[in-house]
This record gives C-alpha cells, structure tokens and sequence, in this order.
C-alpha cells in the first residue's frame, strides 16, 4: 500500500511532466508559426523576382546549389554533364 508521501510524491512528478510536456508543446507550436511566417515570407521575395522578370526555378536550383560544398556541387555537374552526353542532349 502506498504511504501519502510516496503518492505526493508521484502527483508531484506527475504535475512536472505535465507541465514540460505542456511547455514543449507550446515552443513546437511558436516554432512552426515562425516557420509558417518565414516561408510566407520566402514566397513573397520569390513572388517579387517573378514580377521583376527572374525565373524562380533557376533561383531555387541556384539556392539549393550555394547550399552544396564546392566538390559535391562539381561532382553532381560533372554526373549530369555525362548522363546528358549518354543520352545525346549534348
């Protein structure tokens, strides 16, 4: 049988974890509402280079490409160059 402390005791661990659980929700939740209105935002600037004539695919490719370290962006290159000659696109 458990003695009122040990049953204080679970109650108090349990409130503790309901409140961590409760506070990690909540950064979640203010984390993908940041993330919401970044990517609103990134849209928009891509809406803005549209309109002033860009294309957006080849911003995207560009952005993904700065993302890559200088070796794998070559090695992709060179790999697209050779499938590209193997199917007579060059």
């Amino acid at each position: 049988m458990a003695t009122s402390a040990a049953v204080k005791d679970d109650e108090t661990a349990h409130s503790f974890a309901k409140g961590q659980l409760k506070a990690i929700i909540e950064r979640i939740e203010r984390l993908e509402e940041e993330k919401k209105t970044i990517s609103d935002d990134i849209k928009d600037v891509y809406g803005e280079a549209k309109g002033n004539g860009f294309d957006v695919k080849v911003l995207r490719t560009i952005i993904r490409m700065r993302k890559q370290d200088a070796d794998e962006r070559q090695e992709q290159e060179t790999i697209l160059e050779t499938y590209m000659q193997a199917l007579g696109m060059l």
